[in-house]
């Protein structure tokens, strides 16, 4: 599948929002102290995936009814489900300059990820978190994610590169109350 770039300017994807809030102390701190331990920026972007994969909990795993949105909100309180995990590696990823676009995949309801950009070209990463059944890596050299699409039931990648999550989905964890409310609200598409 080729990736298309929702904006052309690169510099969208380093952009700082009130979703991806890089300038946030708590992303700081927490891009500081991953970068502490990174040789390069390859391994930097290693460790900011395997510290969302595996540090922070996905919130329907850990049954923890909070809904978090803003990245800062979701390395502080160290739950959130894909969409929110997403806005997290993509906001530490941003912190150390560099690219990373938002992505979605469609199942029953729509599915968050990341693409981080290295050597020229867009590599998809899902830091979802692990479980039985599922085995997300980081890789620059051929996908490994949580969920792959089944095209005969309908599912499908989108392939757009957002530079901020899509309304829909937003709306919807803005709104909610608990994770409850938010799986009754989930989108089903980005339109």
């Amino acid at each position: 599948m080729e990736l298309i770039q929702q904006n052309p300017d690169l510099s969208a994807y380093l952009a700082a929002d009130e979703v991806i809030d890089h300038h946030h102390p708590v992303v700081r701190a927490t891009a500081a102290r991953l970068a502490s331990n990174a040789s390069d920026s390859y391994a930097y972007a290693r460790l900011a995936f395997e510290y969302v994969r595996d540090v922070i909990p996905h919130s329907q795993d850990a049954g923890d009814p909070r809904v978090t949105w803003r990245a800062s909100d979701v390395l502080e309180q160290t739950t959130g489900i894909c969409y929110a995990k997403a806005h997290a590696l993509a906001a530490l990823l941003r912190a150390e300059d560099i690219p990373t676009a938002l992505c979605y995949q469609r199942f029953d309801v729509l599915h968050g990820l990341i693409a981080v950009r290295f050597n020229g070209a867009w590599h998809r990463q899902d830091p979802r978190g692990n479980k039985p059944g599922v085995n997300a890596q980081f890789s620059l050299t051929g996908e490994q994610l949580a969920f792959v699409p089944d095209s005969e039931a309908g599912e499908e990648d989108d392939p757009t590169l957002y530079t901020t999550p899509p309304p829909a989905i937003l709306s919807a964890l803005k709104s909610a109350s608990d994770r409850d409310q938010l799986w009754s609200s989930l989108p089903t598409a980005l339109v």
